[in-house]
């Protein structure tokens, strides 16, 4: 499988976040936050954080960050890394493309998921 299409770009205003349930080509499913930073551009993590086993997609979104709602934490939506405690360990991390006013995801290609943080 391919990336697939998840979204217009204007379902999201800068600034929020959903959860979505994709489909990978080995027939799991994958939970996935789409957050569309300030700047207007979307990214995909996965939507479970490291530390609190909750959805992130319920999280703040603020510049390129996403925000935990349950302890505080903060990951890069460029990178999954943790920003701030309580979480130490990153989250996978998918590709985003767009193809006219579609938004698409990719779960089938290796998720990128950056070492642990030693901040």
């Amino acid at each position: 499988m391919t990336a697939q299409v998840v979204a217009a770009r204007d379902d999201l205003e800068p600034g929020e976040a959903m959860r979505l349930e994709l489909d990978a080509a080995d027939g799991s499913l994958v939970e996935v936050a789409l957050a569309r930073a300030e700047d207007g551009d979307y990214y995909a993590l996965a939507d479970v954080c490291s530390h609190g086993q909750v959805s992130l997609s319920e999280g703040e979104v603020e510049g390129t960050t996403l925000e935990c709602w349950l302890h505080g934490s903060t990951f890069d939506m460029k990178t999954g890394r943790p920003l701030s405690l309580p979480a130490i360990r990153p989250v996978p991390v998918y590709p985003v493309s767009y193809d006219g006013d579609n938004v698409l995801v990719d779960i089938d290609v290796a998720a990128s998921t950056p070492t642990e943080s030693t901040n």
